[in-house]
């Protein structure tokens, strides 16, 4: 499941995953939520927790996140990604170097230092 983090300014869009993360998490929460945001603002942040509680990713997840980062390509700002999970760590390393923008690994004890980097 993906639940919204609140209290970050109103350019931010962050989410915390939990468990198993499917497709219809995208579509219900994480995209409705960018499309909110980029109403309002050009450029957007994201903030995408994957901590302790989080157990894995459905490829149909994975295809909507893949979805949503190539529609809006050019609307982000800046990414912050949060976990000590191996692979989405090393898959952000991987991939990073064809992403137009900032984007950087914190580590799970990091969220507030990840949620400070995305407010400067």
């Amino acid at each position: 499941m993906i639940e919204l983090i609140p209290g970050l300014p109103d350019d931010i869009v962050a989410v915390s995953a939990k468990g198993t993360v499917t497709a219809d998490d995208y579509e219900k929460i994480l995209i409705p939520a960018v499309e909110e945001k980029l109403k309002r603002h050009a450029k957007i942040r994201l903030l995408y927790h994957l901590g302790q509680d989080f157990d894995k990713i459905t490829a149909a997840a994975m295809w909507d996140d893949a979805k949503v980062g190539f529609k809006h390509l050019t609307a982000f700002d800046k990414i912050a990604v949060v976990s000590d999970v191996g692979w989405i760590v090393e898959a952000v390393k991987i991939f990073g170097f064809i992403i137009p923008y900032p984007v950087r690994i914190f580590a799970d004890d990091k969220l507030s230092e990840a949620k400070s980097w995305l407010s400067q």
